[in-house]
């Protein structure tokens, strides 16, 4: 998965000209916050509510990482 998201900030940034990029992953989900981090995305905050899952609502951590 690290791979892939790689590519994608690869693609995102040299052909499609983004400025920023952005992951969201539950704030629980240690394995899915592991995915932004290793790239170097940082962590800009807690987006509280985000997702109802069942009769549950979720936090999500929010990612982001800027053009170099």
């Amino acid at each position: 998965m690290t791979e892939a998201v790689k590519d994608l900030i690869d693609i995102g940034f040299r052909y499609y000209q983004l400025r920023r990029m952005n992951i969201r992953c539950a704030v629980d989900n240690t394995k899915s916050r592991g995915i932004p981090e290793r790239p170097g995305f940082e962590n800009e905050g807690i987006i509280r509510g985000a997702e109802k899952i069942y009769d549950t609502y979720n936090d999500h951590v929010i990612y982001g990482l800027l053009h170099p």
